[in-house]
């Protein structure tokens, strides 16, 4: 609370130096007997609201109690001055200690300029003694006031002017007492010089706050105490500090400012940005100049210099991976630094800098989305952007000649890249991490670093591409782009490039690498070999570069030409004939295995695949190394069939089989897993009618597949008749019912044969005893067939046992008087049999042809003849009636192949007519029933060539028929319309060439179909 004073007389004295007056000779007012203006000043004080009291009232104390001093030791001093003079103090300073600033609140409640509140009264008696004064006389008068600011304290005390006695509260008759009824006088001060505005005493305050400032950044900047807070990663940035910086800080932050409290140094910021954006904006400049001038002065520079070599500028290297570390260590302790900085400046940052900021340019202005510059950035980016200045300052060079320290940091960071890329030891990812990520706060990647980096990497690919092309071959090359191109990335991703960054020198390196060398990459012969090793990995590998680059697809020209020419040497390779199909399908799968994993299932390289198999399975060049004038593949295509249906999986090779992927794949689109092996059977027989699509020629196929399926309906051989019917629904769906009309017809005869046996046993067991087949053990059974739909076979005469004779007879006696106007014409050839035989070793059951089971039963007799039982050629040929030919295949199988039940003297692998043969009485085999009968199931060379020729001549009535039919529709054609009609009917069934055409048409002409009538073609009806 303000002190209360009496005055009992006052002695003043002119201070001409300080423009000040000092009041002198005052005591304490006693607290009992309050005067009358004691509650107006505590009015007043209450108005001010001020937030910390108790440090005021304290002050307020401690200037009374000065005040009272004062006027103790002045009232033992004689009165220099007239009593009569009167001096009024409208200001009296005190010097003390408290340094509280100023607040705006304050400020804005200090009492306006104007009269006084209570005003003296300075007109007393004249009749009244020379310093006669009472001592319990009241001043009317303002109270005592305190500046929160300066700590100054102010009394005014009514004087008497003209050495009249002090103004008393007598009335004019001389009474001595204040008069309070009469109310307030003027009081009149004369001579008084003027004191200090309020204007002066704020500025001298903003003054102070600014030299504190400076001190604190000085400290800042001298390092003192720097340990005390630590920056934070990539660039220090943190929440902004509030006005309780210093309390989170404690005294490390004070040591950090010099000693200064954090509070007092951001309560200052706060007051000077609370006057206005003018003094904000001074402020601002001001901090900014003061880190610039630090930055760039030899203080700041001196270790970076010292720590940079004089080296050229074209030299680069080792020296300025050193520099790099000590700039490294510099921009840490930068932004440790500028963190406290910024808590100091906390309030100027929200209040003037972020509002009107947005992002740091190079000359540390802020830019608007549009790109126009505003207002000044943030403390933060402007300590960057003051640092970046620095080392790209002019005095950062350390020579006439040499680069900027910015520059060379740069030219290090692409140091660093190539050691990474070299190998070499000194490399240091640690460095390059935080250098990458400190050039891309200082706001050069893009301008400084990006350009240099990427063509110092440019120059780095092209040299890797020449010296990888010279040395390596495809395979190599392949390997080292990608181990390249995968390092290259990584090091963008680990080493925080920008992302830009990462897809330009992935552009650069992929058309160095790539579209430079695309005919290396390209190169028919490289790529073929990698296509034999059947190196998926590397394929995979190559179609990914060339996919980098979008030129994927011009992979499928090799890929084409290696499929044709390997196809090619597969179907003309003549040694290898049975073995075709295994070889085509081998090449399918490992060429479907590439499509499916290292192409992505690229649909472009299975057209290509497609394209390519149809070109080298009808290429009649590649086919007449056979000299048969139809397709070879697709005979070999019906007995790969044929086989699959005979013996089942078994037969092929494991390679062939489907894989975890392919059963995946199957159970996927709903098919039974391939795990089963009916479901493996199918889909084998499905890539083989793939390649059965191929075929344009598809008469041959059905020849040789009627022929096959009448030998394992025949003689049983089919591994599963439900596969059999698969097939046949197969082709019907590929090829149309036509097609497989006569196939139907062969199983329709199968199911009827069933029957006629069936009704025929039952026939011959009516008869009972006067049957002459009553007592035979001889069991037939005979299979009726239709002679349109089954396969032509010929004639071949045999002499039959007379048991075997006997039943055929029967038979036929039966069967003619069932079915009246048919004949019967049997095949023998077609026929097989069941023997038991006894050797020494153990009874054994032999499956065998009729032509076997003929020349076995024969030696029965000759045993009885002769003990050893040996006959000869000339005997066997006699007794069988059989032809040479059919008689040495027959005589071959059975005492010159793997199961040999025949002695042939003398030994050997042909059969000559000298040869005599007795039967093997020590032959053994581990199985009870035994089948000799295989060279029955295979074809001979003459059956093939006329088959063969079969088909010739069946495609030539063919044409001829489709131009008939094309006659009789158009009535007239050209030749050339003709010609081209004609190949488009009879393309499925098989190419015929065009002069095959022209033939046909002639005999057409001489059958008079057609005639000729000018140019043009007319049919004759």
């Amino acid at each position: 609370m303000p002190s209360n004073s009496t005055a009992h007389s006052s002695e003043l004295s002119r201070d001409n130096n300080n423009n000040n007056i000092t009041t002198s000779h005052l005591h304490q007012h006693t607290p009992s007997s309050p005067p009358p203006h004691a509650t107006p000043t505590k009015r007043r004080f209450d108005d001010l609201n001020l937030k910390d009291k108790s440090p005021q009232q304290s002050h307020l104390h401690a200037a009374a109690s000065s005040s009272t001093n004062t006027a103790a030791a002045a009232a033992a001093a004689p009165n220099k001055r007239s009593r009569s003079e009167l001096f009024a103090a409208s200001s009296a300073t005190h010097p003390t200690t408290a340094t509280h600033t100023m607040s705006a609140k304050l400020k804005g409640k200090r009492p306006a300029s104007g009269p006084p509140e209570v005003i003296d009264l300075t007109q007393g008696s004249n009749n009244s003694s020379p310093g006669a004064t009472s001592s319990h006389s009241h001043i009317r008068g303002p109270p005592l006031s305190s500046s929160h600011n300066t700590g100054r304290t102010s009394t005014a005390a009514p004087l008497n002017p003209k050495g009249a006695g002090m103004a008393t509260g007598k009335p004019p008759g001389g009474t001595n007492f204040l008069q309070t009824h009469i109310g307030a006088r003027r009081l009149v001060v004369k001579n008084l010089r003027p004191v200090a505005t309020q204007t002066q005493t704020e500025e001298a305050h903003y003054a102070r706050i600014r030299g504190d400032l400076d001190a604190a950044l000085r400290a800042v900047f001298s390092g003192h105490g720097a340990g005390a807070g630590a920056a934070p990663a990539r660039g220090g940035y943190s929440p902004s500090p509030g006005p309780g910086g210093q309390s989170r800080s404690g005294a490390g932050n004070n040591a950090i400012t010099g000693g200064q409290p954090m509070e007092k140094l951001y309560r200052g910021v706060e007051d000077i940005c609370r006057r206005g954006k003018k003094e904000s904006g001074d402020l601002y400049e001001w901090l900014k100049d003061r880190c610039k001038g630090w930055l760039n002065s030899d203080e700041a520079l001196k270790s970076l210099l010292a720590a940079a070599p004089s080296i050229a500028a074209d030299t680069g290297g080792e020296e300025d991976v050193i520099l790099l570390r000590a700039v490294l260590a510099a921009w840490k302790r930068w932004i440790a630094q500028l963190l406290v900085i910024r808590w100091i400046f906390s309030y100027l940052d929200r209040s003037y800098l972020l509002p009107g900021g947005s992002g740091t340019t190079a000359d540390g202005k802020g830019k608007s989305a549009s790109g126009k510059r505003e207002g000044p950035t943030s403390v933060n980016d402007m300590g960057i952007s003051a640092f970046r200045s620095a080392m790209y300052s002019s005095r950062s060079r350390n020579g006439a000649n040499m680069l900027t320290i910015g520059a060379r940091v740069v030219n290090a960071v692409c140091v660093l890249v190539m050691f990474d890329r070299l190998d070499d030891s000194r490399f240091d990812s640690q460095l390059l991490r935080e250098s990458v990520a400190m050039l891309r706060l200082w706001g050069v990647y893009g301008k400084e670093l990006e350009p240099k980096f990427i063509n110092e990497s440019r120059e780095y690919v092209r040299r890797f591409a020449e010296e990888r092309s010279e040395s390596c071959g495809l395979k190599d090359y392949i390997v080292a782009c990608e181990r390249l191109l995968n390092r290259e990335s990584e090091r963008c991703d680990v080493y925080n490039f920008d992302s830009t960054t990462k897809r330009q020198l992935k552009d650069d390196a992929h058309d160095i690498l790539i579209l430079n060398y695309a005919e290396k990459l390209l190169d028919s012969g490289s790529v073929a070999k990698l296509l034999d090793a059947n190196d998926l990995d590397s394929i995979k590998a190559l179609y990914e570069l060339l996919k980098l680059s979008g030129i994927q697809k011009r992979l499928k020209g090799p890929w084409e030409q290696y499929i044709r020419k390997t196809g090619a040497a597969i179907v003309s390779d003549t040694t290898r004939g049975d073995e075709m199909i295994i070889r085509i399908l081998q090449l399918r799968r490992a060429l479907d295995v590439m499509i499916r994993d290292a192409f992505g299932r690229d649909e472009d390289f299975t057209y290509g695949l497609r394209d390519a198999f149809g070109f080298f399975i009808n290429d009649k060049s590649v086919s007449s190394s056979w000299n048969t004038g139809t397709s070879k593949v697709g005979e070999m295509i019906a007995k790969h069939i044929d086989m699959l249906l005979r013996g089942g999986l078994k037969t092929l090779p494991k390679a062939l089989l489907s894989d975890v992927k392919d059963r995946q794949d199957a159970e996927r689109s709903g098919v039974a897993s391939t795990a089963d092996e009916d479901a493996e059977l199918d889909r084998q027989l499905d890539h083989s009618l793939e390649l059965f699509r191929f075929i344009q020629g598809k008469d041959i196929f059905e020849a040789f597949y009627k022929k096959d399926l009448a030998r394992r309906l025949l003689m049983g051989r089919s591994a599963s008749r439900d596969a059999e019917r698969n097939m046949l629904a197969k082709l019907k769906n590929e090829c149309g019912s036509s097609f497989t009309h006569n196939l139907e017809i062969m199983f329709k005869d199968q199911e009827l044969a069933k029957d006629e046996i069936a009704s025929y046993k039952t026939w011959l067991a009516g008869r009972g005893e006067d049957s002459p087949l009553a007592n035979s053990q001889l069991d037939l059974s005979v299979h009726v067939l239709s002679a349109a739909a089954w396969p032509t076979y010929p004639d071949i005469r045999v002499l039959l046992p007379q048991n075997v004779l006997d039943h055929i007879t029967t038979f036929d006696t039966y069967y003619k008087s069932k079915h009246t106007g048919r004949r019967l014409t049997w095949k023998h050839n077609l026929a097989h049999c069941v023997v038991k035989a006894r050797f020494d070793r153990g009874i054994k059951e032999l499956l065998v042809s009729a032509f076997q089971a003929i020349v076995l039963v024969l030696f029965n007799e000759a045993e009885e003849k002769s003990p050893d039982g040996i006959l000869s050629y000339e005997q066997l040929a006699s007794a069988t009636g059989m032809p040479d030919p059919e008689l040495q295949r027959t005589l071959q199988s059975l005492a010159c192949g793997k199961t040999r039940v025949l002695n042939k003297h003398p030994k050997g692998r042909e059969v000559n007519k000298t040869d005599t043969f007795s039967v093997n009485k020590s032959f053994t085999d581990p199985k009870f029933r035994v089948k000799i009968n295989q060279i029955q199931l295979k074809e001979t060379k003459e059956e093939n060539k006329e088959t063969h020729e079969r088909v010739a001549q069946d495609r030539q009535f063919e044409t001829q028929a489709a131009i008939v039919r094309i006659m009789k529709s158009r009535k007239k054609m050209a030749h050339a319309q003709l010609v081209a009609e004609v190949i488009n009917q009879t393309k499925q069934r098989g190419a015929v060439d065009t002069a095959d055409i022209k033939a046909n048409i002639e005999k057409l002409i001489e059958k008079d179909y057609i005639e000729r009538e000018g140019g043009n073609y007319v049919y004759l009806a």
